[in-house]
């Protein structure tokens, strides 16, 4: 066992100026989930040995590695943040896992240039992963060289650890109806888990005449608790009462979750015989032929027994967290890419990953002499075991997630990468695919999913949805029973698997295909002509772009305009400012790839989760609610200056658009209004750009017919409109799924936006992520958009909708939405009234 008794100095594996977590613009490193560490925005190009230590973790990708300090410290150093995106590029490890190393010895290098231009931010991260057991304390908050002492990690003294108050004397009760849609599953016991561990009081959920400990995710799915079940909390420790809050909040509040707001209708398979057909139940709907080929899971051999019980033990260990690290990256890659229902299923895999209830079972296995491998796979198969005695079809399902541990677990044991190679197009066949199954197939383009056993609401169901892999589950053993090979058609909507196709079915499949893909090349054939309503309205459809490349993308795409250029990309993530010229030529270029279409570009919005290191801002409470956009360029007047003056550099100027970001009362766009004439007269011009505010806070939208009469144009941002409105961060994890623009006062305040607009003849623009969905698309022509700001590869498919909708019509029905209670009536509202497909 490692000596966890000892300090250790860790020197700076990197040189540049060092930040705390709190500043670092990443919402997770930021809130210490992974941890607690310190930040370096790097100056050097090669990332050195903070200290001695092993090599236990190399990321894919390059970007990351894991070390365990001879104190048993296990440290995380993650190059960059969102850099697993570039899947390698740009990178050069220089260790492998399992190899010993030297305080200085360098680990990995990257291409400082490439990967800056690339990524979302430079900082890079040093992260205790097992924080419980080790306190950081930072030996300097300036600047350092590489070597330099850097933190000092000290082991928690047994009172220090969370549980082991000294005044455990304090308890505190309550109780709760749950109100997790499903009971209390893996993601809202995980989502419990979360918050019990920020508090040193021990936790309990009380239900049924049993217990479990908040620290215990499969303890607290073994109570079986319903949705709406009263549940008694007790919380005994120093900070009881504040942990008793926040586990009440977490129970009765973080409670939507997509597992069945979009899940389609279940259709039970029919009992009638139908020959060469099996039945089954609707995961993910689609229709899609292909050859069958046939998925089994992983064997283990007989186990003799008799192993060196600690080498077991260090196995175990090891690959636990080779898998830890590897789930880690799949939860950066899902948020990067805003992945909600992908970062939560991944999320509760690490809870389960790391569960007593699991970890004890399988240590107790291999002290009695059983290998490591059969020891975690008994552990498994017990607590599946628990799952399905409970009688609830829910939790059995979730079963499901522990089998993806142990097939994930195991592979690492046995050193085994992943073994299937399935062809694009074909049609896999199981038992119960997982998670992680189901997320390989996709990327390895199969046509559809089926298994014998599985669930609709299950985790690879919500997956397949996501992902667009049509998936049915619950076909019985007889699936498993076919000839692999053969050509099937796969109809999930009507819950069919036709095992032998006749040749003109399956023409009838390849043509409906066909016609989708027909439809996908019309959208797109299409996408450079204007996008005008039956009835003759016109709607401009531009995009969101950050650089001149992106640029050329929309206007590959078809988009009519840069509908918002984000200038964050210029002044971020370096050690100055960007002078005028720099500017000038960066906007410029993007003018140029727009050819003579418009370009609307934002001013600079730093602040809340966007710092810069040569600008730095004081500490906030609620970086969101605080000095950020308009407000920090009131505050800076320099910054604004010389960006206003670069963009009144640019040619032709008029179709240069200037945007202003987090307005919240006219005085500020006026005072912006009078800054940039007296620019524009300072400089001599003959013309002045348009210039529009961003719709972004209720306070806005709400002046907004005050505002039109200053501003040449109103752009409507809904991702921040609809977290202000809300009061819910559209970041944290439990409420995710409630953040929806569509909810029916963000639209009465996008009806309002517009009405105040329109009576000083301006028009209204909305370059949220709402403009991108295509259910939307009526509403807000029906509210009195007429422009909206997609991504780029949308552009045809948002045009194809407008080509479609009657603006009259759309007017009638969005008025009677403003009505209804909730967004989840809208959208099906909309579903009844403009169906998709």
């Amino acid at each position: 066992m490692p000596n966890n008794n000892k300090e250790l100095i860790l020197s700076a594996p990197l040189s540049g100026p060092v930040l705390t977590l709190a500043h670092v613009p990443d919402a997770v490193f930021a809130s210490g989930a992974m941890g607690d560490g310190i930040a370096i925005d790097p100056l050097n190009d090669t990332l050195y040995a903070p200290c001695d230590g092993e090599v236990i973790h190399v990321a894919r990708t390059g970007h990351a590695v894991t070390l365990r300090a001879d104190n048993g410290a296990e440290l995380l150093l993650h190059l960059g943040l969102d850099t697993v995106e570039l899947q390698g590029d740009g990178f050069s490890m220089l260790v492998k896992e399992g190899a010993r190393v030297s305080n200085g010895q360098a680990l990995l290098r990257y291409d400082v240039d490439s990967v800056a231009q690339r990524c979302k931010s430079l900082v890079s991260l040093l992260i205790i992963t097992n924080g419980e057991h080790f306190q950081a304390r930072p030996i300097t908050l300036k600047g350092v060289k590489v070597g330099e002492p850097l933190l000092h990690i000290v082991a928690k003294r047994p009172g220090e650890i969370r549980g082991n108050d000294a005044d455990m004397d304090i308890e505190v009760f309550g109780q709760i109806r749950i109100a997790h849609r499903g009971g209390l599953h893996a993601r809202p016991a995980a989502l419990v888990r979360q918050t019990a561990q920020g508090f040193k009081s021990r936790s309990h959920l009380h239900f049924g005449g049993r217990s479990a400990s908040c620290d215990s995710v499969m303890g607290l799915m073994g109570l079986a608790i319903n949705e709406q079940a009263q549940v008694h909390v007790s919380c005994r420790g120093s900070d009881a009462e504040a942990a008793l809050q926040a586990l009440l909040a977490t129970l009765s509040t973080a409670a939507a979750e997509n597992d069945h707001a979009h899940a389609p209708p279940v259709k039970a398979p029919s009992r009638a015989a139908e020959d060469g057909v099996l039945q089954g139940v609707c995961a993910a709907p689609g229709l899609v032929a292909g050859p069958l080929v046939r998925l089994d899971g992983l064997q283990l051999p007989d186990d003799d027994g008799g192993h060196d019980i600690e080498e077991q033990r260090q196995r175990l260990r090891q690959a636990l967290e080779h898998v830890s690290g590897d789930i880690r990256l799949t939860l950066e890659n899902a948020k990067a890419r805003r992945h909600d229902n992908e970062q939560a299923i991944f999320s509760a895999h690490l809870a389960l990953l790391e569960d007593p209830a699991l970890l004890d079972a399988a240590y107790v296995s291999i002290d009695q002499g059983d290998a490591a491998t059969h020891a975690w796979s008994r552990s498994i198969d017990a607590q599946c075991q628990v799952l399905r005695q409970l009688g609830s079809p829910l939790l059995a399902e979730r079963a499901n997630d522990l089998r993806d541990l142990r097939q994930r677990v195991l592979r690492a044991l046995l050193g085994e990468a992943w073994q299937f190679e399935v062809p694009a197009g074909a049609i896999v066949a199981a038992q119960e695919l997982t998670p992680s199954d189901l997320l390989h197939l996709s990327a390895q383009g199969v046509a559809g999913v089926c298994m014998a056993e599985g669930g609709a609401t299950s985790h690879v169901a919500i997956l397949a949805r996501g992902k667009g892999v049509p998936c049915l589950v619950a076909l019985g053993d007889a699936l498993l029973a076919q000839a692999p090979g053969q050509s099937v058609v796969l109809d999930a909507d009507g819950g069919r698997l036709e095992l032998a196709p006749t040749a003109e079915r399956l023409t009838q499949v390849q043509q409906a295909q066909a016609r989708r893909a027909a439809l996908r090349a019309q959208q797109q054939s299409l996408a450079h002509a204007p996008a005008r309503t039956i009835d003759g309205v016109g709607i401009e459809i531009a995009a969101n772009v950050a650089s001149s490349a992106e640029a050329g993308q929309a206007v590959a795409n078809g988009a009519d305009g840069v509908g918002l250029l984000r200038t964050e990309f210029l002044f971020v993530d370096r050690r100055t400012a960007p002078d005028e010229q720099e500017q000038c030529q960066a906007y410029q270029a993007v003018l140029d790839a727009m050819g003579e279409k418009p370009v609307i570009i934002r001013t600079i919005d730093v602040g809340g989760d966007k710092q810069l290191d040569y600008l730095p801002l004081p500490a906030e409470a609620n970086p969101v609610l605080g000095l950020r956009g308009i407000r920090l360029a009131l505050v800076h007047p320099e910054l604004l200056d010389q960006q206003l003056r670069a963009l009144l550099q640019t040619r032709p100027l008029h179709r240069c658009r200037i945007l202003l970001p987090m307005v919240t009362e006219v005085d500020e766009l006026l005072h912006i209004r009078q800054r940039l004439d007296a620019l524009v007269a300072e400089l001599d011009l003959s013309e002045r750009p348009q210039l529009g505010v961003m719709i972004e806070v209720p306070a806005a939208a709400l002046l907004a017919e005050q505002l039109a009469e200053h501003a040449d144009f109103l752009s409507i941002g809904t991702n921040d409109l609809s977290q202000y409105t809300l009061a819910m961060d559209r970041d944290h994890a439990g409420l995710a799924a409630r953040v929806d623009a569509l909810h029916p006062a963000l639209l009465l305040l996008i009806a309002q936006t517009c009405a105040g607009a329109a009576k000083h003849g301006r028009w209204v623009g909305v370059c949220g992520a709402l403009a991108s969905d295509p259910l939307a698309t009526p509403v807000l022509i029906g509210l009195g958009v007429r422009e909206l700001s997609v991504s780029p590869p949308q552009v045809g498919e948002i045009k194809d909708r407008v080509r479609h909708l009657d603006a009259g019509q759309c007017r009638r029905v969005s008025t009677d939405l403003l009505n209804l209670a909730s967004a989840a009536a809208v959208r099906q509202a909309c579903h009844q009234h403009w169906p998709l497909g």
